[in-house]
């Protein structure tokens, strides 16, 4: 019988986040060990159950360690990783001798001191298992791959999907990957190519569809095992922050590069079709103002999304919202426990004076003070996202002038219209909404969209990748200069 170990370790690390990466921040998002978070499996544990059912099938016995995930913010104490690390390694060399290990990771956490810190963790599993066990790892495609992630690994896949709708997917696809391997089928290796670019870039519009589907096409094809885009994540001060292509091929590794390589300067000349259409918060406003279509105007606050680790409390488009004087509108979720606990206190329908928002920084704007109406209230909200539940904590919504704001009191980005049913706000009787996203919640609201326009207010997430104060980036790479191999 063949024994696999599986652990979970991971969080996106914004450089110019205002919130460090604590303890708590896992509690509240996902912390679980050996698989003791039940029948309903949260979103983050997805690949581990994957796993545990892909290993049960073929009779394998499973030994399943950490399971931990924080919110995206700023770097994680130092402290925290390392007890979490130490945890999965101290659990590996009890399930020793194990055939094969695989790892849920996202790829861009850093902690304090550790500026690749799954990179370390990856090389400190190889040296407990030695050179001969297969490792697995599943990252995000807002990953920033180094060179010790690649050594240490047996095979990488990543995300191919962005919103990642794709995650249960791609566990199976590394699943199949190792398996094939232990049982001498194939002899995974990695090709590798750095793009020379940053940048965000989302898998549901042309020409980054086709790209996607193209590069997906060349899988279980004269051995091509895995193609994996990585998206890189901007936001990280980190050396190895950019966007590459991994292949994954049978035994021939020159193969892989090549192939790696043709893709990628493919990926670099598309830099500028497939990088977002971003609009000024003035512009936005007046769309919103002059809108008329059927179903709902969505604007996405890109720069405030908690998914990227920003605060999620900025108060830059409702203070343009109601100096404006926009009506059938609503926005969420704005990260205020405070103002939730008040509106728990007065109940529904009551009147009352709330500062709302603008707590954490410049990135925040200013607290907005406003006579307002409790419109709704819900404890503990979850809201469906890639096939599981994401917690979004006690929710309140507040009617200010023909505005609903919706409060939460967990950072979450807004993945789905519930965020605002969950209130009795009805998202789509509203003519304009506002979600604190950067595109994970396209999946849910696309459908009930008339227009998606996405803003550049200001925020810790902001796309406009030249202003951002980096120490440690490379700056050889678009859009830093126009054209990163013109001289190669």
């Amino acid at each position: 019988m063949k024994t696999l170990f599986t652990a979970m370790l991971g969080t996106e690390t914004n450089s110019f986040s205002p919130l460090p990466t604590g303890l708590r921040m896992f509690e509240e998002t996902c912390l679980f060990r050996n698989a003791n978070y039940g029948a309903e499996v949260p979103l983050y544990a997805i690949p581990l159950a994957t796993w545990r059912e892909m290993a049960a099938a073929r009779g394998w016995r499973v030994m399943e360690s950490l399971c931990a995930f924080a919110q995206p913010a700023g770097p994680t104490v130092r402290a925290v990783y390392e007890a979490f690390r130490d945890e999965i390694l101290a659990d590996l060399r009890a399930a020793m001798p194990v055939d094969a290990v695989l790892l849920s990771l996202h790829g861009a956490m850093i902690a304090d001191g550790y500026d690749d810190a799954e990179g370390d963790l990856l090389a400190r599993v190889r040296a407990i298992v030695g050179p001969d066990v297969a490792i697995g790892a599943e990252l995000d495609l807002h990953a920033n791959v180094s060179r010790a992630k690649c050594e240490n690994a047996t095979a990488l896949v990543l995300f191919k999907e962005y919103p990642h709708i794709d995650v249960g997917e791609r566990a199976r696809e590394l699943f199949t990957i190792i398996a094939d391997a232990l049982e001498g089928q194939t002899r995974p290796v990695i090709g590798w190519f750095d793009c020379r670019m940053i940048g965000v870039f989302h898998t549901t519009r042309q020409p980054m569809r086709g790209f996607v589907d193209r590069a997906s096409a060349l899988e279980g094809r004269d051995g091509v095992l895995s193609v994996s885009i990585v998206h890189g994540f901007p936001w990280a001060d980190v050396a190895d922050m950019g966007s590459k292509i991994l292949v994954v091929a049978d035994g021939d590794r020159d193969k892989a590069d090549r192939l790696a390589a043709e893709l990628g300067r493919e990926f670099v000349g598309l830099r500028a079709a497939i990088s977002p259409p971003y609009v000024t918060l003035d512009e936005a406003i007046d769309c919103a103002a002059h809108y008329r279509g059927a179903r709902p105007l969505v604007l996405a606050d890109v720069a405030d999304n908690a998914g990227g680790g920003a605060a999620s409390d900025s108060t830059f488009i409702l203070e343009a919202m109601l100096a404006r004087g926009l009506k059938s509108a609503a926005i969420g979720l704005i990260w205020d426990p405070m103002a939730v606990r008040l509106a728990f206190e007065a109940g529904i329908g009551a009147m009352l004076d709330a500062r709302i928002g603008g707590k954490l920084g410049p990135h925040s704007g200013r607290p907005v003070d406003l006579r307002a109406r409790v419109a709704g209230l819900a404890h503990a909200v979850r809201l469906p996202f890639g096939g599981a539940m994401a917690p979004a904590g006690d929710v309140a919504a507040f009617e200010i002038g023909g505005i609903a704001v919706i409060c939460s009191t967990i950072r979450t980005q807004c993945f789905s219209p519930v965020a605002f049913s969950a209130v009795g706000i009805a998202p789509t009787e509203r003519r304009v909404l506002v979600v604190k996203s950067m595109q994970h919640f396209h999946a849910a609201f696309a459908p009930i969209a008339g227009e998606i326009i996405y803003v550049t207010a200001p925020g810790s997430v902001s796309p406009d990748l030249t202003t951002l104060p980096y120490r440690k980036v490379r700056r050889d790479q678009w859009p830093f200069v126009e054209n990163p191999f013109a001289a190669a």
